[in-house]
């Protein structure tokens, strides 16, 4: 006879919400929520700041910079540290997910899309646990996160949809705020002035191979690509010193969205660098625009 089968627990995304706790201004955080669970490894979690009041609230997904490699859902960069800038978006009336995905260490492109695919697929399946209204989800991220917030907003191609977590609801979102994000994945190296061959760089890491021995895989990973009519509203700051993700890449963008119609919006900072760094004026302006463009995406009407 043959043994039978454990009974298997709900796989993490689909277990009950742990209990909010208090934030400043009447927020409220939940921290560790699974948004995705993954055979063999620890699940996808992300951290939910909840305007006051009960709801439903616009959400923006947060993704973390780190070249794909480092970072987490905790931190909005070195300009940033803490809990505070979510807490700020937040206390604005915009509820914040902020979400880890699949590093290149643990795994190669589509894998990063994947996930954040999935955290909006979640976010809209639980809305009404959650608090927060499933058609009025934006995207958001610094650097790395910025490139996949800008794929979220722009890559509807099933292929890179993935199928971790919660299947089924659209992953589509209705804004996009990037800061010094790469959009022209193969084209990172050539803009800092280093070897496209370079099998070591972060964008080789991503991909599993250096852009110039995969350019299709690398066009395929660039939000540049995907440019066109009907996306939605885009937001893209930049600083004009940044040595690692020249402000060439944000402007790239801009242009190809601006060509196909869409609805862009490109701000530069003379003499800010990567992460905002030597540049704490443009940090807080940074965040003053990005507010601004949520609020009037989000809660206009």
């Amino acid at each position: 006879m043959p043994t039978p089968a454990l009974p298997l627990p709900p796989p993490a995304h689909a277990a009950p919400l742990p209990p909010a706790s208090p934030g400043p201004d009447g927020t409220r955080f939940l921290g560790g929520v699974p948004y995705a669970a993954l055979p063999g490894a620890r699940p996808l979690e992300l951290d939910l700041y909840l305007p006051a009041g009960d709801g439903p609230h616009p959400v923006a997904l947060f993704l973390h910079g780190g070249g794909w490699r480092l970072g987490s859902r905790r931190s909005g960069g070195p300009a940033f540290p803490g809990r505070g800038l979510f807490e700020r978006v937040a206390a604005a009336g915009i509820a914040v997910a902020s979400a880890d995905y699949r590093l290149s260490g643990e795994a190669v492109w589509p894998a990063q899309l994947s996930d954040a695919k999935a955290a909006v697929r979640w976010l809209r399946a639980r809305a009404g646990e959650l608090g927060v209204d499933g058609d009025r989800i934006a995207a958001w991220g610094e650097s790395a996160g910025g490139h996949l917030a800008e794929l979220l907003g722009l890559v509807a191609d099933e292929g890179l949809e993935g199928d971790v977590g919660v299947t089924g609801p659209s992953s589509a979102v209705v804004a996009v705020a990037a800061w010094y994000a790469p959009t022209d994945v193969a084209a990172v190296a050539p803009d800092t002035g280093a070897d496209p061959a370079d099998a070591t760089t972060r964008e080789a890491q991503l991909l599993g191979a250096a852009p110039s021995a995969v350019p299709e895989v690398a066009a395929q990973a660039s939000p540049v690509t995907y440019a066109r009519a009907g996306a939605p509203p885009f937001l893209l700051l930049h600083g004009r010193a940044d040595r690692f993700v020249p402000c060439v890449q944000s402007e790239r963008l801009a242009a190809a969205l601006a060509g196909a119609g869409a609805d862009v919006a490109l701000h530069t900072y003379d003499g800010a660098d990567h992460m905002w760094l030597g540049a704490p004026e443009a940090a807080a302006d940074a965040l003053d625009r990005t507010v601004a463009f949520l609020r009037a995406r989000l809660l206009a009407g």
